[in-house]
């Protein structure tokens, strides 16, 4: 068998991954030439490309998360290309597994320095609030936290949301979530691959000082027509998919099934129930092969929630919002060794709040609407180089409209256009060293901004299982959001402009890589990350109406550092994962704590995640989550003084000083168990899950809240955040 050299050779291996049984590309395979540490992942359209190769004969060993690792026998001549599409089959068994299982084989892409993959048959698996949720699951990473059981937020390695870039089919998403925040807007059952690079990301992303997360839907099932409905107590989804004559499509619809609860709630007589509640979503897509070498998608999001609650007599508030996104698609191959990807977008998010006190009708209008254009091309002329490089522009417009009494008292219209350019270079000295280099260059219109943005990692094998891992860069971003703590569908996002610049930061991120020869993974990554220009809306502004929108904000710093472990395999029956994280996080701005630093409400000294499952049967499996952390940071009214003979206040008034999150809340833990029978009924596949979260009745602290009385004295009361053991049970049916 032949054995690639590091010289210049002219033969290559190229082509495509896919499953057997639907067709659907496979994202970040891993193909690799055996006996050799050098190989290949497949991109997110599912292309490989193995270059530069001298004539011989080689086994290729392709790998991916949940199938059976395929062995191919090929020869390759003098200066020949071949077009090689693989397709894996699943693993029979193992189809229901909870986690991801680890694969002997190297596998170049999922070692990536803060990286990491998550399936959706991960997600479903899992016990959870209610309804399975693309985010809630990655909470249970390491350096993933969640603000309360009642959140579906990512805060990773310190950051805030809107630190996060997400991303759907290379369409941002600006408000991801359901249900007050609860839930993502993702529905897993349309979702084909996740992947969240916690820190120092390559230069293809950018826009955000913290993280991104990388969602696509499935592209359909190539080979027939087939789907899945489910029906639970919160939410019911349905998904169908299939080929057409020139490839294929997919359609899943996802709809809050509440409406009863709330119902019976309402009835027993319990206060602020919404008299209306529902969410609802859509998720589509269908591609066409035009070529071998060329292929078009198109697909599109789209999602809202409307509630109406009466808060107390008289008292009604309304509220609608939502996300739509556009996508297409073009994938060219423009040779064996130059890709090429070229997208348009649409994003629109909406947020339309209104409230009625006493027939005095008040609203606001919250639009962002984004139209861009991106391209990324990759090159590959050998085993020892791989150049990429992009562009993504476009148009942003942000509005913001205030009533009252159904008069206009405020209006905000921003736009801008922004552009960036990106080069990335993958060099690969000898067979145990790769050093990534990269820069980004962004262009934002308002404020006329220019920064760039250099990257730079390197990884060094030290073993045949053990990589070393170095990474840092420098990040921007334009935007902010204006978050409100009790929910999410009254956030407002604003821009940089004159006065306003973006906010930037550093990271520097290390690790260690380990597999064990029986198929455990074991990572260790620490970091270190900086945040400065952080802009936001000042709070102790009494009205913005009439600033000059410089004056809307202050101005801040933060900054983070942690050190996380996981651990992942399976023994026997037994699979699962553990991540834990020490971690670090603070911010300062002024006139809060006379602006020394203190601890965001996501900052926890200690997080652990435990995740287990066990294949009790072939037809049953039993899971387990474990969560610990330490207690979020709090307000406690520390002491307090009476106003007295105030010309500017007609009674008397208590003023409270505390410092700001200056208190614990007692730790976090919980448990939640779950049990899934697998099989069939009238000749399809069904899927029973039974689930307890919360299962030994833990009374979490969500926060506290403080009446002060007349006497002066304090009661304090706990508001808990899942006050006792949730049943959850949901039928899926496969067709």
């Amino acid at each position: 068998m032949a054995r690639p050299s590091l010289a210049q050779n002219t033969s290559s291996i190229s082509g495509f991954v896919r499953d057997v049984e639907s067709g659907e590309t496979l994202l970040l395979a891993n193909i690799r030439i055996q006996d050799t540490s050098l190989g290949a992942a497949s991109n997110t359209s599912g292309y490989y490309a193995l270059t530069g190769l001298s004539a011989g004969r080689y086994v290729l060993l392709v790998s991916y998360i949940g199938y059976i690792t395929k062995e191919i026998d090929i020869t390759l001549g003098q200066d020949q290309q071949i077009r090689l599409d693989i397709e894996l089959d699943p693993q029979g068994f193992e189809v229901g597994e909870v986690v991801i299982t680890a694969e002997e084989d190297s596998e170049e892409e999922q070692r990536q320095l803060g990286a990491i993959k998550m399936t959706t048959a991960t997600i479903r698996k899992l016990p959870t609030i209610l309804e399975p949720d693309v985010f809630r699951s990655l909470q249970l990473l390491p350096g993933v936290k969640a603000a309360s059981d009642f959140s579906s937020g990512l805060y990773i390695r310190g950051e805030s949301p809107d630190q996060t870039l997400i991303l759907l089919d290379r369409t941002t998403v600006y408000n991801p979530s359901h249900f007050f925040g609860v839930f993502s807007t993702f529905n897993p059952d349309a979702i084909k691959d996740i992947r969240l690079y916690k820190g120092a990301y390559p230069s293809s992303y950018g826009g955000r000082i913290g993280s991104v997360v990388d969602i696509y839907n499935k592209d359909g099932n190539r080979k027939e027509t087939e789907g899945t409905f489910t029906l639970g107590l919160l939410a019911s989804r349905a998904m169908v998919e299939g080929p057409h004559k020139w490839g294929s499509w997919m359609l899943a619809v996802r709809r809050s099934t509440v409406e009863p609860v709330l119902a019976a709630a309402r009835s027993s007589g319990s206060g602020s129930i919404p008299e209306k509640f529902f969410f609802v979503d859509t998720n589509g897509k269908i591609n066409f092969d035009l070529s071998d070498d060329d292929r078009l998608s198109f697909s599109f999001y789209t999602g809202k929630d409307v509630v109406v609650v009466p808060i107390v007599s008289d008292v009604d508030v309304q509220l609608r919002y939502g996300n739509e996104t556009i996508s297409a698609n073009w994938t060219h191959l423009f040779s064996d060794r130059l890709f090429s990807n070229f997208t348009f977008t649409r994003s629109h998010y909406f947020s339309k709040p209104s409230f009625e006190f006493a027939s005095t009708f008040s609203s606001q209008d919250n639009q962002v609407r984004d139209y861009s254009v991106k391209s990324d091309i990759e090159f590959i002329p050998d085993s020892r180089h791989t150049l990429k490089a992009g562009f993504w522009g476009g148009q942003l417009r942000f509005d913001l409209t205030n009533t009252f009494d159904r008069t206009e008292v405020f209006s905000l219209v921003t736009r801008s256009i922004y552009g960036n350019g990106f080069a990335e270079y993958i060099y690969r000295p000898t067979e145990l060293w790769t050093i990534t280099s990269g820069a980004r260059a962004s262009y934002f219109e308002n404020g006329g901004f220019f920064r760039v943005e250099p990257r730079l990692s390197f990884e060094r094998q030290l073993s045949e299982r053990l990589f070393a891992q170095l990474g840092l860069g420098r990040y921007n971003q334009f935007l902010t959001l204006v978050s409100n703590e009790a929910f999410s569908g009254l956030d407002v996002w604003l821009t940089s402009a004159s006065g306003v610049p973006p906010a930037y930061g550093d990271q520097y991120v290390t690790g260690l890589k380990y597999r064990t020869p029986n198929g455990f993974r074991i990572e260790w990554e620490g970091y270190y990350r900086t945040m400065r220009d952080l802009f936001s809306l000042n709070p102790f502004l009494p009205d913005i109406a009439g600033l000059a929108y410089e004056d809307m904000f202050h101005f801040g710093d933060g900054y983070a550092w942690g050190s996380e472990i996981f651990v992942e395999g399976h023994l026997g029956p037994v699979s699962g994962f553990a991540g834990y994280t020490y971690s670090i996080t603070r911010r300062r701005f002024p006139a809060i704590n006379e602006r020394t630093y203190y601890s965001p409400k996501y900052d926890r000294t200690h997080d652990l995640n435990l995740t287990a499952s066990y294949n009790l049967s072939r037809s049953w499996q039993l899971t387990a989550v474990f969560n610990y952390a330490t207690g979020q940071a709090y307000t406690e009214p520390a002491s307090q003084y009476r106003l007295t003979h105030s010309p500017f206040q007609v009674d008397d008034t208590n003023v409270l000083i505390s410092p700001f999150n200056g208190s614990r809340l007692p730790a976090y833990h919980r448990l939640d168990i779950g049990a899934t029978k697998t099989g069939t009924i009238f000749g399809a596949a069904f899927e029973l899950q039974l689930q307890v979260v919360n299962a030994y009745n833990r009374k979490n602290i969500w926060f506290p809240f403080f009446e002060f009385k007349d006497d002066g004295s304090v009661s304090r009361e706990d508001v808990k955040q899942i006050p006792f053991p949730i049943p959850n049970i949901a039928f899926t049916l496969n067709f």
